[in-house]
């Protein structure tokens, strides 16, 4: 992904010193793995990892996590990386960072499309254990599970982006979704950020779900913004057995599924124009308009 600039440098030295001055038992070999959006992940040792924020929009974030993360995991059917310790300021470092397990597997992106099946229920389970009702102090988000109509001035300058074959196909789904009435229940609980990079599958012939990961957009609201992974992580019949799935517990009827699609689309186009062409966080945007084109599901 094109990601902001870094507003503090962060090095595999600065995380090694950070864990040495505050969690000395938990040091080990540190090995910078990525640089997101929001963080810098190193893995430490085999078993653990850390996150760190890079930038200040984002520090508050993983403080989210390390609250609320916790009281949500025993709730949940699946591996989640509920922080082991917390870390803070330090070596001219300013913000909060976080301890997390460390899960072998591949995030779901990686995976064929045609050998997706195993993950569907898994991850429509999911779903419907995460979207209960949220306490009055869960956070909210000014850009994840609010109105379709509120961001529709950006997706619109988006689409614009777009070749113009493209946009037309995305510019359809939006129009059909864009004034679908808005969740009126009580805001639910939200992962923030479901998408095919942050669900990791089991290695082997046949995947699983092996986790569900990268928690900083954590907040509450409308459940169709993670709904939306149905449709950018499978296709028509597994994302049939991912609806019914996540319907399990909670109606999921037609305007929370065209809610859904509205927000694949808003999704999806940030992976199209900020992603390098030909990588896997690309081929998310890519495999969304597929799978608009010669299908029209309610």
């Amino acid at each position: 992904m094109r990601n902001p600039p870094a507003e503090v440098a962060v090095d595999a030295a600065l995380v090694e010193a950070l864990l040495h001055e505050q969690l000395p038992a938990l040091a080990g070999e540190v090995r910078v793995v990525a640089h997101g959006w929001d963080n810098v992940i190193a893995r430490v040792g085999a078993d653990l990892c850390v996150r760190v924020p890079r930038r200040a929009l984002s520090a508050p974030l993983v403080q989210h996590e390390a609250r609320w993360l916790p009281r949500l995991a025993p709730l949940l059917p699946v591996e989640v990386p509920t922080a082991v310790a917390v870390g803070g300021p330090g070596h001219g470092y300013p913000w909060t960072w976080l301890v997390c397990p460390w899960f072998e597997g591949r995030p779901l992106a990686e995976v064929p499309v045609g050998e997706r099946g195993g993950v569907a229920a898994g991850l429509g389970a999911f779903v419907a254990a995460l979207h209960v009702p949220a306490p009055a102090d869960a956070p909210a988000s000014p850009w994840r599970g609010i109105p379709l109509a509120v961001v529709d001035a950006t997706v619109e300058d988006r689409l614009r982006q777009v070749p113009s074959a493209d946009a037309e196909t995305l510019r359809a789904a939006w129009l059909r979704c864009r004034d679908t009435p808005a969740h009126a229940g009580p805001p639910r609980w939200l992962h923030g950020d479901l998408h095919p990079l942050n669900v990791l599958a089991d290695v082997g012939p046949e995947p699983g779900l092996r986790a569900v990961i990268d928690w900083g957009d954590l907040c509450c609201g409308d459940p169709a913004t993670d709904l939306a992974v149905g449709w950018l992580a499978f296709d028509a019949h597994d994302r049939a057995t991912f609806r019914a799935a996540a319907a399990a517990r909670h109606p999921l009827d037609d305007p929370v599924w065209d809610r859904a699609l509205g927000w694949a689309v808003a999704l999806g186009l940030l992976f199209m124009l900020d992603a390098e062409p030909g990588t896997v966080a690309h081929g998310v945007g890519a495999h969304l308009l597929e799978q608009l084109r010669g299908h029209d599901e309610r």
